[in-house]
């Protein structure tokens, strides 16, 4: 990117609301309601309920709808699609994070300013893949932001699932992995080898799953576990949300195996701490080098680093000679279990 000789402007500031441009007049990934909204996807963290309108790319029409009631006032846009707001360019591009992710283009009198929302680098079958935007100024998360952070090939990840699923029905048991119902739960449903054994999912889970293919993502078939009555689940796999694994919605399913599908997984104790018999190491985010790759392929002058551990990472790039700094943020990313239990209701 193109060095500029102005290093002060502040296209975006940080201010009660979120991140809002005051030029443009719009706020990205607002904490409170707006008048109008940019959003980056649909997890409750990114997306909050009662703006005026919103402004989301267009394959995350159908999740958004799930997440914001049909009353909500949305723009689509395409990926790569500009759109003008009181003069400020603004386009949305693939993050790579969850079905309609989007990274945050603003450009303005030559400044041009991405902010990323979560992505991740590896290729998923349930959304587009990120894209690496040229920008002055990068705004970074870093919900996984220490080194100990590395994730394995996602198709590694899936092969111990599936194996885990045969040893658990060859034992006459049925399978549960806990998995966050939007994006986690459509990208391990579309990983697994569907002819082991039937599928049911929670209800929230189901709903997003309709929000999905409706968006055309093929899934396999999977049954929604309250609209069967009794039935024998030892072999089938059921995939729930985290909420659901304290409740007593777990009983019906009778002699089963736990797990849990996260990037936290890679933390010693995480699997205990979550009371789940097997942990299984897969993220919807950038690991530390994925993150630090990313940083220097967008050619940044200067990156905001926001949504976890930032202060490790903005000390990291400040070491690599790039000008970075922490943002304070209201959430921790994928710690947030918010939008599990708006969605989890299986009445």
């Amino acid at each position: 990117m193109t060095t500029r000789n102005n290093r002060t402007s502040l296209l975006l500031t940080l201010t009660e609301y979120g991140l809002y441009c005051a030029v443009g007049d719009f706020y990205i990934d607002p904490w409170q309601p707006v008048p109008r909204a940019v959003v980056t996807h649909a997890h409750s963290d990114h997306c909050v309920y009662g703006c005026q309108t919103y402004l989301v790319a267009q394959a995350g029409e159908h999740v958004c709808r799930m997440r914001l009631g049909e009353t909500a006032l949305l723009q689509t846009v395409a990926y790569g699609e500009a759109t003008y707001l009181n003069g400020v360019r603004v386009s949305l591009h693939p993050a790579g994070h969850i079905l309609g992710s989007a990274q945050i283009r603003v450009e303005y009198q030559g400044e041009v300013w991405v902010v990323s929302g979560d992505y991740k680098r590896e290729a998923d079958a349930t959304c587009a893949s990120f894209e690496v935007i040229p920008c002055h100024h990068f705004i970074s998360e870093a919900t996984f932001g220490l080194p100990i952070y590395h994730w394995q090939p996602s198709q590694a990840i899936f092969a111990q699932i599936n194996q885990w699923w045969r040893n658990n029905a060859e034992h006459g048991k049925a399978t549960i992995l806990y998995c966050y119902a939007l994006g986690k739960a459509q990208r391990v449903l579309a990983g697994i080898d569907a002819s082991i054994g039937r599928v049911f999912t929670h209800g929230a889970v189901e709903r997003l799953n309709q929000a999905y293919r409706a968006s055309g993502v093929a899934l396999p078939e999977t049954v929604y576990a309250m609209s069967v009555g009794k039935v024998d689940y030892r072999g089938a796999l059921i995939i729930a949300p985290v909420s659901a694994r304290a409740t007593s919605w777990v009983n019906r399913f009778g002699d089963h195996a736990s797990g849990f599908a996260s990037g936290w997984m890679r933390i010693r104790g995480a699997r205990r701490q979550r009371a789940v018999d097997r942990g299984f190491v897969l993220s919807d985010h950038a690991d530390w080098d994925g993150l630090l790759a990313t940083i220097k392929a967008t050619g940044a002058e200067r990156v905001g680093v926001t949504h976890g551990y930032t202060a490790v990472l903005a000390r990291r790039l400040l070491e690599l000679g790039i000008d970075a700094y922490a943002i304070e943020t209201r959430y921790r990313g994928e710690t947030n279990d918010a939008s599990e239990a708006e969605l989890a209701s299986e009445t």
